[in-house]
């Protein structure tokens, strides 16, 4: 394990972990097995290459905001349209000079959408992944849970990486899938468990706050602690003049217990902007509705730190 530092401390100890969704990081190549029309040069948004490339360094730039002398450790994406553009993120900016590592694959999402992460495979040892969904609903309803265990000094992590149906037509829409993943990413998060696997770092955009229904399932027996409801911060995503709690980290209580760990928001003035209808900030998208704005993301990343004892 190479020796490090962040905050000018030594941190070998340390391992950082970044969940951003990237708001709709499409290359500017027809994918004939999905929807990507409005990403192409020909299609409404007006997608290019120039606009692609402000992407990927937007993507580079906060990513190493997360960092103090070096970035995360582990970084978790959603709405990444394919291995290309991840593939971009680390060898066309200055993330090459660091030793990152993918893991991907292509989602059943009908617009081409991937859960993703790539990790320092100079802190990390990958030791196996899958990608998991619910078996009673149909593949091509909704994403699929990104599942990593990793070693990281004398310590075994094991990383659920999600990006759960929106709330697009209101508040219900999409709940009852919602709690179907719910359930099953705590049943084999349990399982992970009770085999000996005890530190469990779930993350990703739920479209949910903490306080809602399907996210009080992993309440039910205490055996996870969710780190976002107890971020004194405004939230990660903003629709009409309301922050949300969408992205967030829920960590198995025996990681809680027996790990320093705590979360935040990511939240540095140039990934927000004055919102142009109600009061206050919102995160400087790259779109408002279709109006090109160059920006980051519509959400804002979190950052879970775990400081080994």
């Amino acid at each position: 394990m190479l020796p490090y530092a962040i905050y000018g401390q030594d941190t070998s100890s340390y391992l950082r972990l970044m969940f951003y969704n990237c708001e709709n990081a499409f290359d500017i190549y027809d994918d004939t097995l999905h929807d990507d029309d409005e990403f192409l040069p020909s299609g409404i948004r007006r997608w290019n290459k120039s606009r692609y490339e402000n992407k990927i360094q937007a993507i580079y730039k906060t990513i190493v905001a997360a960092g103090g002398w070096e970035p995360p450790e582990i970084v978790a994406f959603c709405e990444i349209e394919n291995k290309h553009v991840v593939e971009d993120i680390i060898s066309k900016t200055y993330l090459s000079k660091y030793s990152y590592s993918i893991i991907h694959e292509e989602s059943p999402d009908q617009r081409g959408i991937d859960v993703c992460l790539i990790f320092r495979n100079d802190h990390l040892r990958l030791i196996s992944y899958d990608y998991w969904k619910p078996q009673s609903v149909d593949p091509f309803d909704t994403r699929t849970v990104l599942y990593a265990r990793m070693a990281f000094v004398s310590d075994t992590f094991n990383v659920i990486v999600n990006h759960w149906p929106s709330r697009r037509g209101g508040v219900l829409s999409g709940l009852e899938l919602r709690e179907q993943i719910a359930e099953m990413v705590k049943e084999r998060s349990d399982s992970l468990q009770d085999s000996g696997d005890k530190y469990v770092i779930i993350t990703g955009d739920f479209n949910s706050n903490p306080e809602d229904p399907e996210m009080k399932i992993f309440d039910s027996d205490k055996r996870y602690v969710n780190l976002s409801a107890q971020i004194p911060a405004q939230g990660t995503y903003r629709y009409q003049g309301r922050w949300e709690m969408f992205d967030q980290v829920i960590v198995s209580s025996a990681l809680a217990q027996g790990i320093s760990v705590n979360a935040s928001v990511l939240n540095p003035g140039f990934l927000l902007m004055d919102d142009p209808v109600y009061p206050g900030k919102s995160p400087f998208s790259t779109y408002r509705g279709f109006r090109y704005q160059g920006g980051f993301s519509d959400h804002l990343p979190v950052i879970v730190t775990l400081r080994l004892r």
